[in-house]
């Protein structure tokens, strides 16, 4: 049994100005590719499997059209150059979108199956915050998609879906594939699975996939910050009575919508005036601060400085800002070195749009990572600590902060550009805030333009009906299958 593996995983936010170049992905091919850590599970199943390459950035802007055709040469070169093999497997995120293209999946996993020809399944994963298409669905046979947000379940998904292509190259079923788009599109934020309802909701899945006839039950949430005609919400079924599967999906994309309204922010929600306001009377600590529209993993640029120059004119102290990215800021630092005195203007490096904090910091550390890209600096400004990096990244984990010799524990206020908090920081929050901060993952989603849209969506739109609706993958409709 010979298995090709390829994909490319990125989220991208349509309003973000700052396209990502190949040097923004980290790339694996070849053997690198079965090594890396997420590909490792790999190994437990009885087939060979023939690399491609995969591309994985964090979220961010659109990919530029160079960058974006280069991977898919190269993995379809790879698909020629490794024929024959018997299924393919496409490990994705689903909110891919490429300067001058709309659907960049669709077109990616088309072009995989142009090369694969008809007889190959094809299984791929996804993150529940992708978007969906008719297309990507006439071009797969199996669909599995996390069901944690924040996602703890990713080797577990990617398991599904790799399972799901073994169990029909083993036995020669070939499943019926279906789905059921949700005209709802809403920031994760309001759809953790941690939360109610998306907790009830994801929580049905399992004993969904339990029925007779179900191989997969998915449920999308979508990526709302990607202004396109596919961001909605879905069910994505895969299966082998299409009876069950269509009685199921409806069933769940219906549950979905009555639940609509519903769904509301797991934490206390405010402007950032007033959550560092709360934040700095807190007889609590630390009190985690979360910079909602400015969030690097959600599509955010990360540059911005709007809670920075709040904390400032408030007057906190004993506070850890992480992080600002701005590579001007850092160089200045590392020219400075530690314990000078900078005089040094943070904000809008890459945004311009993002407003300013100027003024006299100290230099407290240099980290000087990997390579000059991985640089980081900690500057000090009254009793605040910013930490400013040389390219947009996050810290989510505790370790993002330790390398530098912070501890978020120990601090009064801890901000960090994130919208839920990672699984890491969660725990310590004494309370969790979010600021509904400016930015191009602004959770408050309605006051976005939104232009590409061709139906009736909620929350953009709410006086309008909904009625489930099936809709087959065209490769389910070649055959005849039970149901």
């Amino acid at each position: 049994m010979r298995i090709a593996v390829g994909g490319i995983h990125i989220e991208c936010s349509t309003y973000n100005p700052v396209l990502n170049e190949e040097k923004d992905f980290r790339v694996v091919r070849g053997d690198a590719l079965l090594a890396a850590s997420y590909f490792e599970f790999l190994k437990d199943y009885p087939a060979t499997f023939l690399p491609t390459v995969h591309a994985r950035a964090i979220a961010g802007g659109p990919v530029s059209r160079a960058t974006y055709e280069a991977f898919k040469a190269e993995m379809l070169a790879g698909l020629e150059a490794q024929k024959p093999y018997d299924g393919i497997y496409l490990a994705m995120h689903g909110a891919m979108y490429v300067e001058g293209m709309e659907d960049a999946e669709g077109d990616w996993i088309a072009a995989a199956r142009a090369v694969a020809g008809a007889d190959c399944p094809i299984s791929v994963s996804y993150d529940l915050h992708g978007n969906v298409s008719q297309q990507i669905i006439d071009a797969i046979d199996m669909f599995s998609t996390y069901r944690t947000a924040p996602h703890i379940d990713v080797e577990e998904t990617m398991r599904r879906s790799v399972t799901m292509l073994v169990k029909s190259l083993q036995t020669g079923v070939k499943p019926t594939l279906l789905w059921v788009p949700i005209p709802v599109v809403l920031p994760g934020e309001r759809t953790s699975t941690e939360d109610e309802p998306a907790k009830s909701l994801y929580a049905r899945l399992p004993e969904i996939d339990q029925l007779d006839g179900v191989w997969d039950s998915s449920l999308m949430v979508g990526y709302v910050w990607a202004d396109e005609p596919r961001a909605t919400a879905a069910t994505i079924f895969t299966g082998t009575d299409r009876a069950v599967l269509e009685q199921q999906a409806t069933t769940l994309a219906q549950a979905y919508w009555d639940a609509r309204e519903d769904f509301v922010f797991g934490c206390q929600t405010d402007t950032p005036e007033a959550c560092v306001r709360e934040a700095i009377a807190s007889q609590t600590r630390p009190v985690v601060l979360a910079d909602s529209g400015d969030n690097p993993t959600g599509g955010g640029v990360g540059d911005r400085a709007d809670v920075l120059a709040e904390l400032i004119t408030q007057g906190a102290t004993e506070t850890l800002v992480a992080g600002i990215t701005d590579l001007p800021a850092t160089d200045a630092a590392f020219e400075a070195g530690e314990g000078a005195k900078l005089n040094v203007t943070l904000g809008a490096s890459l945004d311009p749009s993002s407003p300013q904090v100027s003024g006299e910091f100290t230099v407290l550390r240099l980290h000087h990572g990997a390579n000059a890209a991985d640089r980081q600096a900690v500057l000090r400004i009254d009793g605040i600590n910013v930490v400013v990096s040389a390219r947009r990244r996050p810290y989510h984990n505790i370790a993002d902060f330790t390398q530098l010799g912070l501890s978020p524990q120990q601090a009064k206020i801890v901000v960090v550009k994130s919208g839920y908090l990672s699984p890491e920081l969660a725990p310590i929050a004494q309370p969790n805030l979010m600021a509904l901060s400016n930015g191009v993952v602004d959770q408050f989603v309605e006051r976005l333009p939104r232009l590409r849209k061709t139906v009736p969506t909620f929350p953009f739109d709410r006086d309008f009906a909904f009625e489930p609706k099936v809709l087959l993958s065209a490769r389910s409709s070649l055959s005849a299958y039970k149901g």
